[in-house]
């Protein structure tokens, strides 16, 4: 993966990680891409760290990247708190952009991630309480 595409994600995992959270990422997980998993492997393990996950926090990419919506699927249908880091000025799929009328999902629309980083924190306390008020809990 080239280091720009790379970026957003190392910005928003060093930003969770120094939040004492724990991360799993699947472009780290298989060295930006040098190290690459067979799918029978790779399938199953970012599906159960997803069923793990208090909150799933993804960039559905531009293009559209089809792993990515899988995984949004996924977190979608376990219930799971999802927040939607969003390009300004570019078009999604009406899935993604109609996602949070069928799940718990905040988007963050934004122009570079390590500006919006505060507004990354208040989606994911928001997109969990949301979703823990859906689900009865308190």
């Amino acid at each position: 993966m080239p280091a720009d595409a790379r970026a957003p994600f190392d910005v928003l995992i060093k930003h969770f990680e120094a939040q004492g959270l724990s991360v799993h990422n699947a472009h780290r997980r298989e060295a930006w891409g040098a190290e690459l998993m067979r799918p029978e492997q790779c399938t199953k393990l970012d599906q159960d760290e997803i069923r793990k996950a208090d909150v799933f926090v993804a960039l559905p990419g531009h293009p559209a990247s089809p792993g990515t919506h899988i995984e949004i699927g996924w977190a979608s249908a376990f219930d799971k708190p999802i927040v939607l880091l969003l390009e300004r000025d570019r078009e999604y799929t009406f899935l993604v952009q109609g996602l949070h009328t069928v799940a718990s999902v905040e988007y963050v629309v934004h122009t570079d991630i390590a500006t919006c980083l505060p507004a990354v924190d208040r989606a994911v306390d928001l997109a969990v309480r949301r979703q823990r008020e859906r689900s009865g809990a308190r």
